[in-house]
C-alpha cells in the first residue's frame, strides 16, 4: 500500500501506472472516500495513470488530529476545530504534494469536486505540477462567492439526536443529488451508503475538513493560474451554487465552462457519462 508522510501524518494513494502518459489526479470532496470517482476513474483506467489520494482524515489516510480532540463531545469539539485544531487548505494541497512527490511524477492532470476543488486551486497556486485543472462544483471563495444556503447547510452539518451513522449519512446526501435521481436509483444509493461507511471520514476528521473549507479564500488569486483549466458544474447544486463556477470562469485566465442543465452537487455521479465526455475530451485537447 503506497503512502506518502508529511509531518509525521501518513497519507495513502492509489496508483495505477499501467498507461502511458501524464498521470490523472483525483482529489475528493468533504469528507468523501476514493469511491466517489469510481465512474470518472473507469473512464480513463487503460488510457492514463491514475493517482487518487486519501484526504487526511479520510479512508486509510491518518488524521493527524490532537490526541485528545476527537474525544471531546461535539458541543465543545466542533468549535475547537474550526478555531484552533481543524484543518487547511493549504495544508491538505501541501499533502497533496507529499504524495505526488513520493510518485515521482514531474507533470499531472488535477481534477477536484466540491473540497477537492479547493485543494486543486490552492495546489495549482502553490506548486508546479499542473499540466491542467479540472474543478468541478467547487467554489473560490471569498466576499463574492455564493454560500452554501442555510437550508442545506443544516442538512448537511447538523446530526440529529440519536440517529444511526447511515441514517446521518443519508440525510447528508440529501442535498447533493436531486431527489428524482435517489428514487430512480434505490439500490446505488444503498450502496453509496456502504462506500460512505467503509471510506468516508469519521465525524471529528470530517469537522477538521469543514474547518478547512470554512476558512477558503483564493479569490484574489485566480489570475495567477495560468493552466487550461475546465471548470464544470450542475445548475442544480444545492450546495455549492452554480454563480461559483461563472465566478471561476470569469477570472481564470485559461478556463472553459461547461453548465450542465438541471445537474446536482454529485454531477459528476448523476451525471457521469456526461461528465467523463467533458472530462476526456479536455484531457485529449491538451495532450
Amino acid at each position: 500500500m503506497p503512502r506518502a508522510t508529511r509531518d509525521g501524518v501518513s497519507i495513502y494513494y492509489e496508483h495505477e501506472a499501467d498507461a502511458v502518459g501524464t498521470p490523472v489526479v483525483f482529489v475528493q470532496g468533504l469528507g468523501f472516500g476514493r469511491w466517489m470517482w469510481r465512474w470518472q476513474r473507469e473512464a480513463v483506467a487503460g488510457e492514463r495513470p491514475v493517482i487518487a489520494p486519501d484526504n487526511r482524515g479520510t479512508g486509510r489516510s491518518d488524521a493527524g488530529l490532537p490526541p485528545l480532540l476527537p474525544r471531546l463531545p461535539r458541543k465543545l469539539r466542533t468549535p475547537l476545530m474550526r478555531k484552533l485544531g481543524g484543518y487547511s487548505i493549504a495544508g491538505l494541497a501541501a499533502d497533496l504534494e507529499a504524495v505526488l512527490d513520493d510518485v515521482g511524477t514531474r507533470r499531472v492532470h488535477l481534477v477536484g469536486a466540491s473540497m477537492g476543488g479547493m485543494i486543486a486551486l490552492q495546489y495549482a497556486l502553490e506548486y508546479n505540477r499542473v499540466e491542467t485543472l479540472t474543478l468541478l462544483c467547487t467554489t473560490p471563495g471569498g466576499p463574492e462567492a455564493i454560500p452554501v444556503p442555510e437550508e442545506t447547510r443544516e442538512a448537511m452539518f447538523d446530526v440529529k439526536k440519536g440517529a444511526s451513522e447511515r441514517e446521518t449519512f443519508r440525510q447528508r446526501m440529501r442535498p447533493a443529488f436531486n431527489e428524482q435521481f435517489t428514487n430512480r436509483n434505490p439500490h446505488l444509493i444503498d450502496r453509496i451508503l456502504e462506500w460512505r461507511l467503509e471510506q468516508d471520514a469519521d465525524e471529528p476528521a470530517r469537522e477538521a475538513q469543514a474547518a478547512a473549507v470554512l476558512g477558503f479564500d483564493v479569490s484574489d488569486r485566480l489570475g495567477e493560474i495560468r493552466v487550461p483549466t475546465l471548470v464544470c458544474h450542475g445548475t442544480n447544486d444545492r450546495v455549492v451554487p452554480v454563480g461559483n463556477a461563472e465566478l471561476l470562469a470569469d477570472q481564470l485566465p485559461d478556463a472553459r465552462l461547461e453548465l450542465l442543465e438541471g445537474g446536482s452537487h454529485c454531477v459528476f455521479i448523476e451525471a457521469s457519462d456526461r461528465v467523463n465526455e467533458v472530462l476526456s475530451g479536455f484531457l485529449a485537447d491538451h495532450d
